[in-house]
């Protein structure tokens, strides 16, 4: 099998002949990994990953300047994306995070939510997608779009987390319209890609927290899930193949039946501070597989390389033969992470089936 295959293989539980690499780097770290390897091309290449992202559609009109009404002022290099949400600067240690702006925060009136410029894809040019599937295929890689924040998040960071969440309890029109709005505009990216040819769509929004979930089982029912089993569903009609990726930090162990009904393939991060992956596994391993589950809040910033590898094994072990994750740090490795616990994980990987 080449990496795409084993990839496909290992998330449909039906066996793998090698344990794939996957993680990301922070701007500090992929530094330190072009100084440690002087290798000049992408880290994913260097360390064989088993798939390449295909772009998203591209907005004919990108001219964000048309946001700027929506906020009183932004500190000197800021950055507004197409959905209209404003980013400040972060702080000298992170600077790849940023303090996020809402531009509907203040809103009163549904005029104002229905004049509100959001980005139109319907327009947008897709004529690279197909093209790239199939450079990514050749290199015997697994396609993937990626359109993460696809309901939820993309809707809170609009009109503010606190702001749409009294919407909804008070059944506020404005929350119809909102979130019917951004699941419109997502399908539209969803679909391009998959008619692209994608063998992987990841989607997800995050629902949960440190130790409880966002909100509640009866809000997300009656809020979230519908739209998302929608998307999932019109996509899926597509390609039934398909397999899709659902990403939430936190805990999330309450949706997580909702999420298999919704249409969910593969379930990512699980992250070891929030959730216990042997009971997940245990509890949900027929019905979906997993990607992630080693904590970017514990043992890759400080851990040894030995407890690195010890976490590896123990979930691979706990997998078993037929597969079902995909494992890896649970987010961007920050750059706390020792370089030497990255290659403990990569090597863990290699020597797992020998």
């Amino acid at each position: 099998m080449n990496r795409r295959e084993n990839l496909l293989s290992l998330l449909k539980r039906q066996g793998y002949d090698e344990v794939p690499v996957e993680f990301l780097l922070c701007p500090d770290l992929e530094k330190l990994f072009r100084k440690k390897t002087d290798y000049i091309g992408d880290y994913m290449e260097y360390f064989n990953m088993p798939w390449k992202y295909v772009d998203d559609m591209k907005l004919i009109d990108n001219d964000t300047d048309k946001y700027l009404k929506y906020f009183d002022s932004l500190k000197p290099g800021s950055k507004i994306d197409y959905w209209g949400v404003g980013h400040e600067p972060g702080s000298e240690a992170a600077k790849h995070m940023t303090y996020m702006r809402n531009p509907l925060k203040q809103i009163t009136s549904m005029e104002e939510l229905e004049n509100y410029p959001f980005p139109d894809f319907l327009s947008a040019n897709n004529d690279h997608q197909k093209k790239q599937v199939e450079q990514i295929r050749e290199a015997g890689l697994a396609a993937v779009g990626n359109m993460q924040m696809t309901i939820w998040e993309a809707s809170w960071y609009i009109r503010g987390m606190e702001e749409l969440m009294m919407d909804m309890m008070f059944e506020d029109e404005k929350a119809v319209y909102l979130l019917d709005k951004i699941s419109e505009i997502n399908l539209i990216r969803a679909k391009s890609f998959v008619n692209a040819g994608v063998d992987i769509l990841f989607i997800g929004d995050d629902i949960g927290m440190q130790r409880s979930i966002m909100m509640s089982e009866d809000l997300y029912v009656t809020w979230l899930k519908p739209r998302l089993k929608n998307l999932i569903s019109e996509v899926k009609k597509i390609n039934k193949d398909l397999i899709v990726f659902y990403h939430s930090c936190g805990f999330i162990t309450p949706f997580i039946p909702h999420l298999i009904d919704a249409g969910v393939d593969v379930l990512n991060p699980i992250q070891p501070e929030c959730m216990d992956f042997k009971d997940i596994h245990s509890e949900f391993g027929d019905k979906l597989s997993f990607h992630g589950t080693i904590g970017t809040q514990s043992t890759m910033p400080f851990g040894t390389p030995e407890d690195v590898r010890k976490e590896v094994f123990r979930n691979l072990e706990i997998a078993g033969d037929k597969g079902g994750l995909l494992v890896a740090p649970t987010h961007l490795l920050e750059p706390e992470v020792p370089w030497e616990n990255i290659i403990a994980y990569v090597q863990a990987c290699k020597d797992f089936l020998k």
